[in-house]
């Protein structure tokens, strides 16, 4: 399906949630821009990853080249400043007692899509796009679909507009992600996001796996590693029928 009279903003955080989103809405969108934002995070190396992902499906993708337009990076590094959590802080990746996980940052999907919405307001795009998921996530309260619908009300009420939020990672597990990936742009699109994306909470980018490069150790790279191994696992089993 092809919104020709629509436009995207996509948050591209660099991390393979966020880059099978942008191709989402590449192969729907005439235009489509990215934003990113720079909270203090501890694997702010995914955001250099942006570039190349960028850079990449341009040259890879050429019918995608042609609707991807400008990017935009917030400073957002006083939100790390008020936080403390295992994502802004050297501390250890655990559950709390509250049942959250010390890499849960407050507000942080909130305060992304409301200045997500602030740069779509001013660039004439109606459409945000996000990789949150209720499906496979580690229990992070603004990553629900409720949270999502309730927040688009009030960026409409607040900004007296009509904006869509769009979460087409919502309802599917990991190995359905790397499934999409590769419904949308093949086998390059799935080498792409193993060889240029980042998901790792620790920033390690010295160790390649199959499924990408990464700690293994880490929330964010157990469930990437785990979603590829199902995803390649059926991959085997339909080319034996």
């Amino acid at each position: 399906m092809n919104l020709s009279n629509q436009k995207a903003l996509v948050l591209l955080s660099g991390g393979q949630d966020s880059t099978t989103c942008l191709a989402w809405a590449l192969d729907r969108y005439d235009h489509v821009e990215t934003v990113a934002f720079n909270y203090g995070q501890r694997h702010a190396v995914e955001l250099d990853c942006r570039h190349k992902i960028r850079e990449a499906i341009s040259s890879s993708f050429p019918s995608w080249a042609s609707r991807l337009g400008q990017d935009h990076l917030v400073d957002l590094s006083v939100l790390g400043d008020i936080s403390d959590t295992a994502l802004t802080r050297e501390v250890e990746i655990k559950m709390e007692e509250s049942g959250l996980p010390t890499t849960f940052v407050p507000g942080r999907n909130i305060i992304f899509f409301t200045f997500a919405a602030s740069i779509a307001y001013r660039r004439g795009l109606k459409t945000l796009v996000g990789g949150v998921c209720e499906t496979d996530y580690s229990g992070y309260p603004d990553c629900r679909d409720d949270s999502i619908k309730a927040l688009q009300l009030a960026i409409n009420l607040g900004l007296d507009s009509r904006f869509v939020i769009q979460t087409p990672l919502m309802w599917i597990d990991k190995a359905a992600t790397w499934e999409l990936a590769r419904m949308l742009g093949g086998d390059d699109l799935v080498d792409l996001i193993v060889e240029d994306t980042h998901s790792c909470y620790r920033s390690e980018r010295e160790h390649r796996h199959k499924w990408g490069y990464g700690c293994g150790k880490c929330p964010a790279c157990k469930l990437r590693r785990a979603g590829y191994m199902q995803f390649r696992g059926a991959r085997s089993r339909i080319s034996r029928v």
